[in-house]
């Protein structure tokens, strides 16, 4: 009945949360965080020499750090097993998610804090950069694990996301500037380009977390019997 499928669903996404949680990259994401934090670190330890410019660029890099990180939420050696299971794909997906966000939350929050207050960017503008970010590498995941058969798709789109972030600032046309300072006046209108895609990194990933449509597959038809004579 549909008044006790809620009570079910959340008597399965406890029961899956220890699990799920045994099975999350914890080292890919704790080596991914220390590395952000480290470069978050920089300009308080360069002091006064620290300038605007080079707090973004260190937080724009912290941010990728994580990000390549997160590139391994989805990897589950188990995939072809649980795929059998009555669990769908999109509980599957929430419960990583939903393990993983306040830890993402707080190491965003220490990264932020790292940075001197004299030379730290806009904290609301440079987190929608980080969302940004963070959101494309978890649907480039989602992406693969949908459309691959592999088990561990992270590596592919970790390389995918560091070429991107590394070319991205050389070859994005300067109409639609994205890598701005915050003296640009360019800032605002590269901060809603950000939004957006932020936005359509949300979509892609709630997308290609759905499961994917199954087609019949046609019985094959007995030989008829042929008359004698």
């Amino acid at each position: 009945m549909p008044v006790t499928r809620r009570p079910e669903r959340t008597s399965v996404a406890l029961a899956l949360a220890r699990p799920v949680a045994r099975a999350m990259p914890w080292r890919a994401l704790a080596a991914a965080g220390a590395v952000g934090l480290l470069l978050a670190g920089t300009p308080r330890l360069m002091g006064d020499q620290a300038t605007g410019p080079m707090a973004l660029h260190v937080l724009r890099a912290s941010a990728v750090a994580f990000a390549l990180g997160l590139a391994f939420l989805l990897d589950d050696p188990a995939r072809h097993t649980t795929a059998a299971v009555p669990t769908r794909r999109p509980l599957r997906h929430a419960l990583r998610l939903a393990l993983v966000v306040p830890a993402a939350a707080l190491w965003w929050t220490a990264a932020l804090l790292l940075v001197p207050d004299a030379v730290r960017p806009p904290e609301g503008d440079v987190t929608v950069e980080a969302a940004a970010v963070a959101s494309l590498a978890l649907a480039g995941a989602a992406f693969a694990v949908r459309h691959g058969a592999g088990t561990r798709p992270g590596r592919a789109v970790a390389g995918a996301l560091l070429t991107s972030a590394l070319l991205a600032p050389l070859l994005w046309p300067g109409r639609w500037a994205l890598f701005v300072a915050p003296g640009d006046g360019r800032w605002p209108a590269a901060h809603d380009r950000w939004t957006l895609l932020l936005c359509a990194a949300l979509l892609l990933g709630a997308v290609s977390s759905t499961e994917p449509a199954r087609r019949g597959r046609r019985v094959p038809r007995a030989p008829r019997a042929r008359r004698a004579g």
